[in-house]
């Protein structure tokens, strides 16, 4: 398969999942070997995403304080860049991290390619959440700020994307990019069980480096970069961790272990492996 970032050739690096992980021969990126059609998005990010456990969610909607709280934090640390204005946040879901950003003074327009919390963050939180997907983004308006919390990963068309972002990004505006950091001690030190390594929902692994050298080839340029704080629910917890490591000892062990935790008490995440980074337009 051809790399989907520089068109080079590629080799399988592992298997996950019975997925092929391949490395660009060139560039060195690393993907997921899935021939993506036009139906992905629908098939993988489906209701059952987002409340049935595994590489998903096991209730997305319980996590709200959470995802609202995480959209107030990155607001608060912008300050620092920006003054709030207007906002796209890409892959909303429910839109608690958009609403996080209008506690804040932002006011923003969010896209979400499944149908069933683009609704709820219409009806109950009267959000603009529209139904689509970046790499199909139309629209003539243009913002200061585009949001990407946990999303560039799974992006069916990365270049498609970014190029359509960078469009629909002001003249001097920012991206905001929440990732998982392929480069981390945790990814290193768990290799190919690493938690990350979970497609078909998951189809690119960067580290900031990465992210920043594509960055460039749109015309934005780092201006921060750091570890986010973040929380999850006990009962997420659990299940990605069950997910991860079903049928071993240390499976079972970790389960066995996890039980004592509360479905909906939330517990940070300790781990070195997220990176946030802010880039602007040049």
């Amino acid at each position: 398969m051809k790399c989907p970032l520089c068109n080079g050739s590629s080799r399988v690096a592992f298997l996950a999942h019975e997925y092929e992980l391949r490395d660009c021969s060139d560039c060195a990126h690393r993907f997921a070997g899935i021939e993506v059609g036009s139906a992905h998005t629908n098939e993988v990010y489906g209701d059952n995403y987002f409340c049935g456990g595994g590489a998903g969610y096991p209730d997305y909607l319980g996590e709200k304080r959470i995802m609202r709280a995480h959209g107030r934090w990155y607001a608060q640390r912008l300050c620092r860049y920006m003054q709030p204005g207007a906002m796209l946040d890409v892959g909303s879901a429910a839109g608690f991290i958009l609403q996080g950003f209008i506690d804040r003074g932002w006011r923003g327009v969010g896209i979400e390619p499944n149908s069933t919390m683009a609704e709820y963050a219409q009806r109950e939180l009267g959000l603009d959440v529209r139904v689509g997907i970046c790499e199909s983004l139309d629209t003539c308006e243009r913002y200061d700020l585009i949001s990407m919390i946990q999303v560039v990963a799974h992006f069916a068309d990365v270049l498609s994307a970014l190029e359509n972002s960078a469009r629909v990004t002001k003249s001097s505006g920012f991206w905001l990019v929440e990732g998982w950091n392929r480069s981390s001690l945790a990814a290193r030190a768990f290799g190919q069980n690493w938690h990350e390594y979970s497609p078909p929902s998951v189809l690119h692994w960067f580290s900031p480096q990465t992210f920043q050298d594509l960055a460039s080839r749109f015309g934005f340029h780092q201006v921060a970069c750091g570890r986010p704080s973040k929380w999850i629910n006990g009962g997420h917890a659990k299940s990605l961790m069950q997910y991860k490591l079903r049928g071993s000892a240390a499976g079972r062990f970790a389960g066995r272990l996890l039980n004592v935790l509360p479905d909906y008490v939330p517990i940070p995440y300790l781990a070195d492996d997220l990176f946030w980074m802010l880039l602007r337009k040049s």
